[in-house]
């Protein structure tokens, strides 16, 4: 027997772990949810919150708020870090990744998880993280919009990265994307 599964597309939201940016996280993570795609962040507070708290206050709603989580490994178990996963996290993935002290890039960052899991990777402003993740998204072929709005980075965007200054110059790289995904991947699944 086959059926035909249809797999909900999930859009990354990476973006600063020290300041909200608000003005844009909010209004963008109103705009995911009204596309009907799972919102997927690194979990924890500042812009990851204030868009995870926007998508999750939409209703109705199809998608859910995912968290990819760092934690210690203490005793045999795992122990979240303080401040993850946020409370608008539905979808807590707990990882054995540290939160600090390796570069966003090592393999042992949980940064390739989280652009990795994305059919399309929007980048808020941040540092060295957020960085990190916009340039794996290059490394991994993935579609990633940086929506700066008019605020500055202190790091360059790679050339071939869209940036965006208005929600809805964002809302079309998202939707364009999404439209071009292969097969299998944000469309049907036979199984």
């Amino acid at each position: 027997m086959t059926s035909t599964v249809r797999r909900r597309p999930v859009v990354g939201v990476m973006g600063s772990s020290s300041r909200s940016y608000e003005e844009l996280a909010e209004p963008l993570g109103c705009a995911l949810a009204g596309m009907g795609v799972h919102l997927l962040t690194g979990g924890g507070v500042a812009a990851m919150e204030a868009v995870s708290r926007a998508f999750a206050g939409v209703s109705p709603r199809a998608g859910l708020v995912v968290g990819v989580l760092p934690s210690d490994l203490q005793d045999g178990g795992q122990v979240p870090r303080a401040g993850y996963p946020n409370q608008w996290v539905e979808i807590a993935i707990f990882t054995h990744l540290p939160l600090r002290g390796i570069s966003g890039t090592d393999e042992r960052s949980r940064n390739h998880i989280n652009v990795l899991s994305s059919d399309v990777v929007v980048a808020l402003p941040g540092g060295e993280g957020t960085q990190s993740e916009v340039e794996l998204a290059v490394r991994y072929g993935k579609p990633v919009v940086a929506f700066f709005g008019d605020h500055v980075v202190d790091w360059r965007v790679p050339d071939n990265v869209v940036v965006a200054r208005s929600l809805a110059e964002v809302r079309r790289f998202v939707e364009d994307h999404l439209e071009d995904c292969a097969p299998g991947r944000c469309s049907s699944v036979e199984s």
